[in-house]
Protein backbone atom coordinates (compact mmCIF):
# COMPACT_ATOMS: atom_id res chain seq x y z
CA UNK A 1 0.00 0.00 0.00
CA UNK A 2 1.42 3.43 -0.91
CA UNK A 3 0.80 7.21 -0.15
CA UNK A 4 -0.69 9.18 -3.30
CA UNK A 5 -0.54 12.73 -3.92
CA UNK A 6 -3.83 13.11 -2.12
CA UNK A 7 -2.97 11.91 1.22
CA UNK A 8 0.81 13.44 1.05
CA UNK A 9 -0.88 16.86 0.96
CA UNK A 10 -3.42 16.10 3.49
CA UNK A 11 -1.02 14.66 5.91
CA UNK A 12 1.47 17.77 5.37
CA UNK A 13 -1.88 19.88 5.92
CA UNK A 14 -2.50 18.18 8.86
CA UNK A 15 1.51 19.02 10.22
CA UNK A 16 1.05 22.55 9.63
CA UNK A 17 -1.96 23.32 11.37
CA UNK A 18 -0.98 21.34 14.30
CA UNK A 19 2.57 22.77 14.19
CA UNK A 20 2.24 26.51 12.11
CA UNK A 21 4.59 27.15 9.78
CA UNK A 22 7.84 28.31 12.54
CA UNK A 23 7.94 24.78 14.15
CA UNK A 24 8.54 23.14 11.01
CA UNK A 25 11.75 23.84 10.21
CA UNK A 26 12.30 22.82 14.40
CA UNK A 27 11.19 20.13 13.84
CA UNK A 28 12.68 18.53 10.89
CA UNK A 29 16.37 19.82 12.37
CA UNK A 30 15.17 17.54 15.84
CA UNK A 31 14.11 14.40 13.03
CA UNK A 32 17.32 15.04 11.26
CA UNK A 33 19.71 14.92 14.90
CA UNK A 34 17.29 11.90 16.09
CA UNK A 35 18.33 9.71 12.85
CA UNK A 36 21.98 10.81 12.79
CA UNK A 37 22.52 9.22 16.20
CA UNK A 38 20.32 6.12 15.82
CA UNK A 39 23.23 5.68 12.50
CA UNK A 40 25.84 6.69 14.94
CA UNK A 41 24.29 4.36 17.73
CA UNK A 42 23.72 1.48 15.31
CA UNK A 43 27.37 1.43 13.73
CA UNK A 44 28.85 1.32 17.16
CA UNK A 45 26.98 -1.65 18.63
CA UNK A 46 27.74 -3.31 15.05
CA UNK A 47 31.59 -2.51 15.82
CA UNK A 48 31.31 -3.37 19.78
CA UNK A 49 29.78 -6.92 18.22
CA UNK A 50 32.30 -7.63 15.82
CA UNK A 51 34.75 -6.96 18.01
CA UNK A 52 33.38 -9.48 20.48
CA UNK A 53 33.09 -12.15 17.89
CA UNK A 54 36.72 -11.98 17.11
CA UNK A 55 37.99 -11.95 20.51
CA UNK A 56 35.79 -15.44 20.66
CA UNK A 57 37.52 -17.07 17.83
CA UNK A 58 40.94 -16.10 19.53
CA UNK A 59 40.17 -17.94 22.56
CA UNK A 60 42.20 -21.04 23.02
CA UNK A 61 40.42 -24.13 22.72
CA UNK A 62 40.24 -25.46 26.02
CA UNK A 63 37.20 -22.36 26.63
CA UNK A 64 35.31 -23.35 23.33
CA UNK A 65 32.08 -25.32 24.32
CA UNK A 66 32.53 -28.92 23.24
CA UNK A 67 30.03 -30.57 19.98
CA UNK A 68 26.67 -31.30 20.63
CA UNK A 69 27.08 -34.50 21.85
CA UNK A 70 28.80 -33.39 25.13
CA UNK A 71 27.10 -30.01 25.52
CA UNK A 72 23.14 -30.91 24.16
CA UNK A 73 20.66 -28.09 23.95
CA UNK A 74 17.97 -28.73 25.62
Amino acid sequence: MSLGITEITLILVVILLLFGGKRIPELARALGKATYEYKKAKELIKKEAKEITETEEEKPQEYKPKDDIENPQV
